[in-house]
């Protein structure tokens, strides 16, 4: 669409008749009266051409015409985005009612008779001119206000993301790994997403939500989230509430952003087959965003070293993760992290700790 707040120049009347006197006239008499720059053609098929280029602001067309009539060039103009609200002076001398109403109908603004009267043609002409004179200052007001409304939606998009980051570096004071985690997650999380056909704006919020997917952690006592070894049954069954924890604390929110990050909060330890955690979902009842981050959580997980246990190599855990499509994982977010294994590889490289163990 073309901007009409950055048209500086006057405005344009295109001009189409194929009496060759006729478009005379009309230019001679629109140019004692208005400063707009007048385009005239005497075939309706080479205005159409010169429109594929340019944006008239007035049509003034007779009805009578080889190869394309009024009528048919008057539907064009309203089939196309950018000259569908352009005003329409349609003239003709043929006696006939029904034309008229059908000129109208079709999209007209308004109708004369040939041979048109000097007075007639300048009183409809400026009063077109005029309408479009104010379609194209609302335009620019429009323009204007989206311009704001952006800058708007920027600033509150800056104070989510900040909220989000401030929220997900609490974590930091419970695990020393956590920020480098988050960071991979959340390039994780984004490159599973394209794999999936998921649109940029979608992809953008789930790569700054996903990080806040184990902020729940915040509410597991010390002693658990920091022991040196395997939980017992006991602790694990308290350990599986921060995905609860989480929830509750991000849950609630006007932001949209925030609403995500709950969602995968509560259901990032879902799986396939039913069997995960806290509400037992299965399949695609469990979010896009919670299967997304499972596999980027596990995969991480695995590749770094913990009290308990070494880093698994990445070909070991691109196994782990492809077996477990279908049960643990939706079979589709394994297979777009599979197919982005080298572009995971440079993520877990980039992003310490320094490199994962080699196969």
């Amino acid at each position: 669409m073309i901007s009409l707040a950055a048209r500086t120049e006057p405005l344009t009347v295109l001009l189409v008749d194929d009496d060759v006197l006729a478009v005379h006239l009309l230019d001679e008499l629109i140019g004692m009266f208005s400063s707009a720059r007048r385009e005239a053609f005497t075939d309706p098929l080479d205005a159409v051409a010169w429109m594929e280029r340019q944006v008239p602001d007035l049509v003034i067309t007779d009805f009578d015409m080889p190869g394309l009539n009024g009528l048919a060039l008057l539907r064009r103009l309203r089939s196309d985005p950018r000259t569908a609200e352009i005003p329409v002076l349609m003239i003709t001398g043929i006696e006939d009612p029904d034309l008229r109403l059908a000129a109208l109908d079709a999209g007209a603004h308004d109708f004369i008779r040939k041979p048109f009267d000097g007075h007639e043609v300048r009183s409809r002409v400026r009063n077109m001119l005029a309408l479009r004179e104010g379609q194209r200052a609302q335009q620019r007001r429009n323009e204007q206000l989206s311009l704001e409304v952006a800058r708007a939606v920027g600033v509150i998009r800056e104070r989510e993301r900040e909220t989000i980051l401030r929220l997900a570096r609490a974590a930091e004071y419970r695990d020393s790994d956590t920020h480098a985690h988050l960071v991979r997650i959340a390039d994780y999380a984004d490159l599973v997403a394209e794999g999936m056909d998921i649109g940029r704006v979608q992809r953008e919020a789930l790569s700054l939500a996903a990080p806040m997917h184990d902020i729940g952690k915040i509410g597991i006592p010390d002693e658990i989230v920091h022991k040196p070894g395997r939980l017992d049954p006991s602790e694990y069954e308290v350990m599986k509430t921060h995905t609860s924890i989480g929830h509750a604390i991000l849950d609630g929110s006007s932001s949209d952003l925030l609403q995500l990050a709950a969602e995968i909060a509560l259901s990032h330890h879902e799986r396939w087959d039913g069997q995960g955690y806290p509400h037992g979902l299965r399949g695609e009842e469990i979010p896009i965003s919670g299967r997304i981050v499972a596999v980027a959580d596990v995969f991480d997980a695995l590749t770094s070293s913990r009290p308990y246990k070494e880093a698994w190599d990445r070909e070991r855990a691109l196994t782990y993760l492809a077996d477990g499509a279908g049960s643990q994982f939706d079979p589709a977010c394994v297979t777009a992290f599979l197919e982005r294994r080298d572009r995971i590889f440079v993520v877990r490289a980039r992003v310490g700790p320094p490199a994962f163990a080699e196969p």
